[in-house]
């Protein structure tokens, strides 16, 4: 290189190494850490001004719904919950109610969240029918071979306690909840996740029931 304008590439260097090391520290100060408490009071009394309604009314205290049609939340994933939030914000979930909520949370809202149920512990969930359980029991942890259904342990773990940031805890959760999520992947009406969509359309009625009820004894 020319020595005329060695001195000059080296100036440039230092400035468009100054410019990042600022843009980073920016960076850095704009990042706001999660802040569990902030989002208890989101969770519980909700936001009006911003039409941002209370998860407390159909998720429960502290996220143990006992409502049983609506998933408990305490002790999810938090990449499972942001991943739900945001495809409710778009047209991979179409709930009325969820949509309308997660449209008016920010990122900011959403991170809060996350970090409040984080924190809480699930309350266990129980089989009912004793009947059909160990079909549950068999399909969970063994899938259904005939059918190319693979065990749901294989993803969601034994325990149901699933993988973070991968698939999402099962055990305890309502059955109602689970059944309902399991047919709308299998007729087609939840379109946010592929591998669940391929994997439900092979199981009947009966085999969703089952292993429904099984996970929600789960522990």
């Amino acid at each position: 290189m020319n020595r005329v304008y060695l001195p000059i590439v080296k100036s440039m260097l230092v400035a468009l190494l100054a410019v990042a090391t600022c843009a980073n520290a920016a960076e850095e100060k704009t990042t706001v850490k999660p802040d569990a408490s902030k989002g208890e009071a989101l969770y519980n009394t909700g936001d009006a001004a911003r039409n941002v309604t209370a998860c407390l009314a159909c998720h429960g205290a502290a996220g143990n719904s006992t409502i049983s049609q609506n998933p408990k939340l305490a002790g999810q994933h938090g990449a499972y919950i942001h991943k739900q939030l945001i495809n409710f914000k778009g047209p991979e979930r179409n709930n009325p109610v969820m949509t309308s909520i997660a449209k008016a949370m920010t990122e900011e809202d959403i991170q809060n969240v996350i970090a409040y149920l984080a924190k809480q512990k699930p309350t266990p969930g129980a089989a009912k029918n004793k009947d059909t359980v160990e079909l549950g029991k068999k399909i969970f942890r063994g899938g259904i071979a005939e059918k190319s259904i693979p065990a749901c342990a294989s993803c969601h773990s034994a325990n149901g306690a699933g993988i973070p940031a991968q698939f999402p805890r099962l055990a305890g959760q309502h059955f109602d909840y689970t059944y309902a999520q399991l047919k709308a992947f299998n007729d087609g009406t939840r379109k946010n996740n592929d591998q669940m969509t391929k994997i439900v359309s092979r199981m009947s009625d009966a085999e969703m029931k089952a292993v429904a009820d099984y996970v929600a004894g789960l522990k």
